[in-house]
């Protein structure tokens, strides 16, 4: 009951303003979870099973966001489909950047994540992308500039547009700039604009996303980059969830189809 209570709090704070923000150059430990610094931001591992690990392979992984101090995707409703991934040698991870709305100084401390993650963990240098609401953002803005770090893209309600969620009002402080510098170079920072690198990399992308979604709607996001995605030869699959808004609605994250693409792409 009280993990319910604090999955509870924590999504109502998931859609509010959250924050967080130190770096041992240090190897982090290797046990099954575990949590460590990378440039002063708190980040974690989840490793499966060693008799799920392949000798000899880099370790397949899912690189997810947004992650918050405290808490990981495994204690929240994610832990349906991570532990269907950690049952086929994949890993899970992820790093707090607080509110980075996809800012650069967010995507360098994702660049010394994974570059941290493959120097001492022995992971595959291309991850598996699982971004959910605001972690859209985050994680797009970085894969756009990194398409060869990418096997796949899933997403579950993620934002994909500055102007729809939060706003160029909210994001222009994390992005350093005034309200109107970000608005005269969103062309810069939004991912929809910038989708070619991941076309041409042939990164295959699957979202499932609600039609009632007020907060992050369906059409201004992932209906808007699937449009785009698709018109510059990208291949992209929406499941669309009749009725669904921006909820804890089981079926979106207990998603067979979500899970099974990205282990379908692991190992491409």
């Amino acid at each position: 009951m009280k993990l319910l209570v604090l999955t509870i709090s924590l999504f109502l704070l998931f859609e509010s303003n959250l924050g967080l923000a130190q770096d041992t150059q240090n190897p982090p430990s290797k046990s099954p979870r575990t949590s460590f610094k990378i440039q002063g931001h708190k980040a974690f591992v989840i490793l499966p099973p060693q008799k799920h690990i392949q000798s000899g392979r880099p370790i397949p992984w899912v690189f997810y966001a947004p992650t918050f101090e405290g808490i990981l995707p495994s204690d929240r409703d994610e832990g349906w489909m991570i532990q269907r991934w950690l049952d086929k040698g994949i890993a899970i991870a992820g790093v707090d950047i607080g509110e980075s709305y996809g800012s650069p100084a967010g995507r360098a401390i994702y660049n010394a994540l994974h570059k941290q993650l493959v120097r001492h963990y022995g992971f595959d240098p291309k991850a598996s992308l699982l971004a959910r609401s605001r972690g859209g953002l985050m994680l797009y803005c970085w894969a756009v500039e990194n398409p060869e770090k990418i096997r796949c893209i899933a997403g579950i309600y993620p934002v994909c547009d500055l102007r729809s969620y939060p706003g160029v009002k909210q994001a222009h402080s994390a992005y350093e700039l005034t309200e109107e510098e970000l608005a005269q170079t969103l062309e810069q920072h939004n991912p929809i604009p910038r989708l070619l690198s991941l076309a041409q990399a042939d990164v295959p992308i699957f979202h499932i996303h609600g039609d009632k979604d007020k907060i992050v709607p369906l059409d201004a996001n992932s209906g808007a980059l699937k449009k785009a995605y698709q018109e510059l030869g990208g291949s992209m699959e929406l499941e669309i969830a009749p009725g669904q808004w921006h909820n804890m609605w089981r079926g979106f994250f207990e998603c067979q189809a979500l899970v099974d693409f990205v282990i379908a792409h692991v190992g491409r």
